[in-house]
């Protein structure tokens, strides 16, 4: 087992650090970017970033504000959520065994139409509370009303890649408004905070407006945050009305040649792969319990590891995947890729914690800050519990970690040096408060039968 370095003396003469962590095994990366588990582990924080990962009886003798005894637990990079509608928690189980097409025409489109802003922060602040309990550090959310998605993530001490969403069929105030919110809520919540554009699809927003899209984040320099190719479906139908795939659509209008975020392509072509591999900073996100519920084939996470894209982990809306959960998207994303390659040997337990950590980072565009434990990454970190009896005996750590370890084994989470869950015990965020004041406006925001509806699904 790889062992933490020693730091120089004049570390311990820098001060009183704000967060030492004691005694834990650290999972870090060696100089080949691998996974890897250093033992007997300490975790020295400074003004929010990792001052040092060293030993145990180094870091013992660090001043500190705060301590944390961690013998017994994993430190782990906090884990990321690269593509998530987070406030959908209110929809958690309403619209279950339907295909998508009446999934979304027919129950989230429909109810959609009727959100307030607070229903929004609401969900927000509840699914900002399920992440922090289940170690997710940081997520990219894709929605409406993302003031109010903002003022949660502010509140609960969480970090965030924050997305406008817009149709075409909004005009051009939707595609206004969403760089307006970028470039307004930046750098929020003390740095927490990054924004990106999030035009909905091509298949709901024009050519014009992604060429559009793709010249404003050229110019502020900004992350494309969409779904593109989501199943096989869309793909064909993009090909008999355009000749095009959805990722073909990207290139031609520039947004390959930007920084841009990819949700699920379950849908995507060899071709498609190929083009992806060429643009200089796409990433794609998956969520593999949505497709298993929707009868969707799985992203091609290896082909797209063959053409070097990153690949994050996601969990989508818990309307669609009933949880936000990453743990499971870990166990998933091993077990449906294997069964995808038929192969046992793919997609192996250090594999996918590399995409649960460094890739997830990268394909949100926070690849130089968090996904690591490594001095100078902000302090985004977890402590994960094996003592439970699912995780006993332990043989092989990376692969109980993702085959046998669950959300609720996250006996503490820091984000920024701050620790939001300790013990189990939320610090930020009052649940039972929160869903108290959910229940009653369940019943109007559930409403469909106004005939409304915010689009309309029709790939």
């Amino acid at each position: 087992m790889p062992q933490p370095p020693e730091p120089a003396a004049d570390h311990r003469a820098a001060g009183p650090a704000d967060l030492v962590v004691e005694g834990c095994t650290a999972l870090v990366h060696d100089a080949a970017g691998e996974v890897a588990f250093a033992e007997d582990a300490g975790i020295v924080v400074r003004a929010g970033a990792i001052a040092a990962v060293t030993s145990a009886a180094e870091a013992a003798r660090v001043p500190a504000a705060e301590r944390i005894d961690a013998r017994g637990q994993i430190a782990m990079p906090g884990l990321v959520n690269c593509h998530t509608h987070a406030p959908m928690v209110f929809l958690r189980g309403f619209a279950e065994d339907v295909p998508v097409e009446e999934w979304f025409n027919d129950w989230i489109w429909p109810v959609e139409s009727n959100l307030t802003d607070r229903d929004v922060e609401l969900g927000a602040l509840l699914a900002c509370a399920e992440m922090i309990r289940g170690g997710v550090t940081t997520f990219a959310d894709h929605y409406f009303a993302m003031d109010r998605v903002a003022d949660a993530v502010a509140a609960t001490g969480l970090r965030a890649v924050l997305g406008l969403a817009y149709f075409s069929s909004q005009g051009p105030a939707g595609r206004d408004a969403s760089l307006e919110f970028a470039l307004r809520r930046a750098g929020g919540a003390d740095g927490r905070i990054t924004t990106c554009l999030a035009p909905h699809a091509p298949y709901t927003v024009t050519d014009a407006d992604l060429r559009a899209t793709a010249r404003l984040a050229r110019e502020h320099g900004l992350l494309v945050h969409l779904h593109a190719a989501e199943n096989r479906e869309q793909t064909e139908t993009s090909l008999a009305r355009h000749g095009r795939t959805p990722v073909e659509v990207l290139q031609r209008c520039g947004l390959l040649d930007t920084e841009v975020l990819i949700a699920h392509g379950t849908g995507l072509t060899d071709d498609d792969v190929a083009l992806l591999g060429r643009a200089p900073a796409a990433g794609v996100a998956t969520a593999p319990r949505g497709y298993l519920k929707f009868g969707w084939d799985p992203t091609p996470v290896r082909a797209l590891h063959a053409a070097g894209v990153p690949v994050g982990l996601a969990t989508d809306g818990a309307a669609s995947n009933n949880t936000l959960d990453v743990w499971e998207s870990m166990a998933l994303t091993a077990l449906v890729q294997k069964s995808a390659e038929r192969d046992a040997s793919w997609a192996t337990a250090r594999q996918v914690l590399h995409h649960a950590t460094t890739q997830s980072a990268r394909v949100v565009g926070l690849g130089d800050r968090v996904g690591s434990l490594a001095p100078g990454r902000r302090a985004d970190l977890i402590l994960v519990d094996l003592t439970g009896p699912h995780t006993q005996p332990v043989h092989d750590l990376a692969a109980t970690l993702v085959h046998s370890a669950r959300a609720g084994d996250v006996r503490t989470t820091v984000v920024d040096g701050r620790v939001l869950m300790r013990d189990r015990r939320l610090l930020t965020v009052d649940v039972a408060e929160v869903a108290a004041e959910l229940a009653p406006r369940l019943a109007a925001l559930t409403e469909r039968g106004h005939g409304r509806r915010i689009q309309r699904y029709d790939t």
